[in-house]
């Protein structure tokens, strides 16, 4: 879903960056950044950065660790923000799937990058239902007195 012309407005970087990371182009994906461009992680706080200089070097990392990686983005836009929903996929180089899938809304000015907000995470394929999941997130042990727990009447739902 698009709502401008990809080749102008802050949408047309997300399309650069689709082709930049597509043809393993560091250059032409490097300069997509500001100079001071802040990325915040929310799910992992510790993981944010600012710089173009550490986009360069976590793609290049990326290019190296994932020689074939490609990447689909789907994108919807207004005058200054970019809202996109990634998926990378790729072979690393131990032969093991590399699979990611997320959301990341970009902040861009002058045709660039100036901020993100990065909810990208690695696919999990199999693992823990929704059920477990629950439970781990709310820290309900399995098998535990979770059936104790006091059910919400109609009026609390």
């Amino acid at each position: 879903m698009r709502t401008q012309d990809a080749e102008s407005g802050p949408g047309a970087l997300v399309e650069r960056l689709r082709q930049a990371t597509n043809n393993h182009d560091l250059e032409s994906l490097t300069r997509c950044f500001a100079l001071d461009y802040r990325n915040e992680t929310p799910a992992h706080p510790a993981r944010g950065f600012q710089g173009r200089e550490q986009v360069r070097r976590n793609w290049d990392q990326i290019f190296r660790a994932v020689p074939d990686i490609t990447t689909e983005i789907q994108w919807i836009a207004d005058a200054e923000t970019v809202w996109s929903e990634w998926e990378m996929r790729g072979t690393r180089r131990d032969g093991s799937p590399h699979h990611m899938r997320g959301v990341v809304i970009f902040g861009v000015a002058g045709g660039e990058a100036t901020w993100a907000r990065f909810y990208l995470e690695p696919v999990e394929e199999g693992g823990a239902g929704v059920d477990e999941t629950i439970r781990r997130a709310t820290g309900v042990a399995s098998g535990s007195d979770a059936g104790s727990l006091p059910t919400p009447t109609d009026g609390e739902r």
